[in-house]
């Protein structure tokens, strides 16, 4: 006699992720681990919604606090920070980040390339000023008092 079971299909790698943290940029304030299971419809054990926070919070992707005897949950970064956290450790993870660079930058759509070629220079435009104002202002007052 066999039983079948009904297999759920496998999610996308960070799907589940994905889905916790969409969850949590609803809330207005932190929530707990209940809270985020609810809004997710309920069908995952709370056991899983609390491993996934665990693994976000490795990732620095939310940060908890003991609220009572459980936590609460807050999301360090909207959609856009968090793409860039998983591209700087897609990055990371590789031995050449230059080919790595180069590869993604010429890959890039026209007026993609020219966005980022954009942001880098405004980037660089601020960072400019604290670096070459040409004070130190660690050293003292210029007549070196000290």
């Amino acid at each position: 006699m066999t039983t079948s079971r009904r297999r759920t299909p496998r999610r996308a790698q960070g799907e589940l992720e994905a889905q916790v943290l969409a969850a949590l940029r609803t809330a207005e304030a932190p929530v707990s681990a209940g809270w985020v299971r609810d809004r997710m419809g309920g069908d995952l054990a709370y056991t899983t919604v609390v491993t996934i926070l665990a693994r976000l919070q490795a990732k620095d992707a939310v940060t908890r606090r003991r609220e009572g005897r459980s936590f609460v949950w807050t999301p360090v970064a909207d959609e856009a920070g968090l793409a860039a956290f998983k591209m700087r450790k897609v990055l990371d993870a590789e031995a050449d980040r230059e080919a790595v660079l180069a590869s993604f930058v010429t890959s890039l759509p026209e007026g993609d390339e020219q966005l980022l070629r954009d942001l880098l220079r405004r980037a660089e435009a601020e960072a400019v000023p604290d670096a070459d104002s040409g004070a130190d202002p660690a050293a003292g007052d210029e007549e070196g008092t000290g």
